[in-house]
């Protein structure tokens, strides 16, 4: 009774912290435990594939999730009927997927209890996701939810991704420049901030050296959940039941010289191609949080923290300076200063706006992706923010370091961050 009480108290002076003067920062502030605390107890993701080649080809966004949902329960051994919501991110699917991923919770096990919706914050939605049920937690709408996302990239990408415009909006120049495709429009940001091809060759051959080195180390293997699938063998049309198990994008021996022989995709005096851009890809990811307290109540083990979030706009012929914008202010924030950070990950949409962010920021490469990132193994773009935590608290457990940041750029012009620490 007593506890109960306690933790009520803690809760009720949180919320009384009217401003943000009032609450204590820093690093030490954050490896602080507190009964209030969001939680990660599980955080896991699929493999990423090659689109129309890959290991997923002819699964459904609804089918990989259904198997990321299933290893999630049974590797944290959660109760399902504890669960409150799930949010999932997706970008691509119609009706944002709101229908077959309820569908995929039920078959995945998961109670009818349990509410599920999806959202679209472009390629942070799983990362948006995983906040709206941090948020949830955090002002007591819920007690546990799992923040997801998903992207069959294969199935659903395309230019019939984006709608038409109306007259009133291709009418309004900023407006329409939400329309721009991303490829052309981070052609003309590397060319005006002088982000060469040489440079975005050399970031993008350590993607791959990283990702490979790392592949071939095992140091995936604890954040992958295989997924056994049908496949459909495109040369003889027969179908398979196959264990996808590892992600199939990572190439070997990728050099910059061999990178320097790829034909430019958007200009043929540019410099971004297929080999220095986020691979087109299919996965999914899952990410369990719940309040410290309940936690432990479950004897759920606690593997990292949330602490908080930060969503930016830029100009929409801009959207790849997004990160360059949100992690200054989430580190503000926070209380903490850039050097405290012990890992970055940062989506790799482009090269070009990836490494321009992170010598903007000042930010050191070696705590940079260092496992690799989308250039190396995909960007599906619903589960990136999602996938993106799972790889950083295994990264942060196996080093022994404490925290870390994820961030990505948004289409349309934005940019989004979250400071988390390991446990």
């Amino acid at each position: 009774m007593a506890s109960t009480a306690n933790q009520r108290l803690s809760q009720v002076t949180s919320h009384l912290q009217s401003s943000e003067a009032d609450i204590k920062r820093g690093r030490e502030t954050l490896l602080t435990k507190n009964p209030d605390d969001v939680v990660v107890t599980c955080a896991l993701r699929t493999p990423i594939t090659k689109h129309r080649k890959g290991g997923f080809k002819d699964t459904a966004a609804a089918d990989l999730l259904h198997g990321t949902l299933v290893h999630l329960l049974s590797r944290s051994g959660i109760d399902p009927s504890k669960i409150n919501d799930i949010v999932v991110g997706n970008v691509l699917a119609p009706g944002g997927g709101a229908t077959e991923f309820r569908a995929a919770a039920l078959a995945a096990g998961i109670p009818a209890s349990t509410a599920v919706h999806s959202l679209n914050r472009q390629c942070s939605s799983g990362l948006q996701a995983c906040v709206d049920i941090a948020n949830a937690i955090k002002t007591g709408m819920i007690d546990v939810g799992i923040g997801a996302g998903v992207e069959s990239m294969t199935s659903q990408y395309g230019p019939a991704a984006v709608s038409d415009f109306s007259e009133l909006l291709e009418g309004h120049e900023e407006a329409a420049n939400c329309r721009v495709p991303m490829g052309q429009l981070s052609e003309d940001m590397a060319r005006e901030y002088g982000v060469g091809r040489r440079e975005q060759d050399e970031f993008a051959a350590v993607s791959f050296r990283k990702a490979e080195e790392a592949q071939k180390k095992g140091l995936f293997e604890e954040e992958i959940v295989p997924l056994e699938v049908k496949w459909t063998d495109p040369k003889t049309g027969e179908e398979k039941l196959v264990k996808v198990d590892r992600d199939d994008g990572v190439r070997e021996g990728m050099t910059p010289e061999g990178l320097g022989k790829i034909k430019p995709a958007f200009a043929d005096d540019g410099s971004i191609h297929a080999g220095n851009a986020s691979q087109v890809s299919d996965g999914a990811a899952a990410v369990l949080l719940m309040r410290r307290s309940v936690a432990e109540e479950l004897g759920q083990k606690i593997i990292g923290k949330f602490v908080q979030a930060s969503v930016v706009g830029v100009k929409p012929l801009y959207m790849g300076i997004g990160p360059w914008k949100a992690i200054p202010v989430v580190l503000e924030k926070t209380g903490i200063s850039k050097d405290e950070v012990d890992i970055y990950e940062i989506n790799e949409a482009f090269a070009s706006q990836c490494l321009w962010c992170t010598k903007e920021l000042g930010l050191p490469m070696e705590r940079v992706n260092p496992k690799g990132g989308a250039i190396a193994f995909g960007h599906p773009l619903g589960c990136t923010g999602a996938r993106q935590v799972s790889t950083l608290l295994t990264e942060l457990k196996r080093t022994g370091k404490k925290v870390g940041v994820t961030s990505m750029c948004v289409g349309t012009g934005m940019g989004m961050a979250a400071v988390w620490v390991a446990e």
